[in-house]
């Protein structure tokens, strides 16, 4: 029933509820549209994939900004795992169950970049100890790009704050005592007026860390909806061919540029990097050359 109400399914005099603690109205009318079953069994759909590396053991891609990893409340359709059924067929690891085959580790939805993903049980348990490690015994390497509002103080640092739920937004996280040990290390590569091109890597892998994590040090990701909302009027300030770049953007400048880790066969060591997508790039070259010519 939260799950239903918390997707906009419950009306209140035809305004829709969606908080799931709100109080029961005296005299109020209550409607509930339950939505259709959907298949518990993701179905193969035919999704572009960027393919960077294939072998009978994994498959590494690079993953577009839009796309859900996995089927979810609001996301049945359409996510990379409809698009990995399709391309590699029955030949996915299990062990993430049916909803989430092969999946190692994820990516937000509006976060591009370098993925991989298992094709058998003993690849996906090799990987998943990597990631569990998260680069203590040097094997695994994870690299992110992001656009910063303002810049970072110091300008290279650690984060090592707790991250847990938002107390009053479910869809968030927040910076709580008591949550669960979150670490980045951030390097400012460029200044940029107003805006700072940084380099992340990661000592622990929680959902929204960077995001989470630049925010509350003062300095959110560009046009980032959940952590950044408060900035956004700086975009106001940015001179007109990079203001149209971030509002094209749309969603928070975040890009997983690197990957490395051991091929669970063998043993050794494999590095993935990919450029960012057309529209992180467009905004950055914009900033450069404002940045430059002013």
């Amino acid at each position: 029933m939260k799950a239903l109400v918390e997707q906009g399914c419950l009306s209140v005099d035809d305004e829709a509820l969606t908080d799931p603690s709100a109080k029961v109205r005296e005299g109020a009318l209550y409607r509930l549209d339950v939505p259709a079953p959907v298949e518990a069994t993701p179905t193969p759909e035919d999704i572009p994939l960027e393919v960077l590396f294939e072998d009978d053991h994994l498959i590494v891609i690079n993953k577009q900004a839009g796309l859900v990893v996995h089927p979810g409340a609001g996301n049945w359709t359409g996510t990379l795992v409809n698009a990995l059924i399709h391309h590699c067929g029955d030949s996915l690891s299990g062990i993430g169950g049916v909803k989430r085959p092969g999946i190692v580790h994820r990516l937000d939805k509006d976060t591009s970049g370098v993925m991989v993903v298992a094709k058998t049980d003993a690849a996906h348990q090799a990987l998943a100890a990597e990631f569990a490690d998260h680069g203590r015994s040097g094997s695994l390497t994870r690299r992110y790009e992001a656009l910063v509002w303002g810049e970072p103080r110091p300008p290279d640092g650690v984060i090592d704050r707790p991250l847990g739920r938002h107390p009053a937004d479910r869809q968030r996280f927040a910076v709580r005592p008591g949550g669960k040990r979150a670490v980045t290390h951030y390097r400012t590569h460029e200044r940029l007026g107003d805006v700072s091109f940084i380099m992340c890597t990661l000592e622990t892998g929680r959902t929204h860390q960077i995001r989470v994590h630049m925010a509350d040090i003062g300095t959110p990701l560009v046009a980032d909806p959940l952590y950044g909302a408060g900035f956004a009027t700086k975009a106001n300030r940015l001179p007109a061919s990079v203001r149209d770049k971030v509002s094209a953007l749309g969603r928070q400048a975040l890009h997983a540029a690197h990957l490395g880790f051991s091929h669970p066969l063998d043993g050794r060591q494999m590095h993935f990097d990919a450029p960012p997508p057309d529209d992180f790039a467009a905004l950055l070259a914009a900033l450069r050359f404002t940045d430059t010519s002013g």
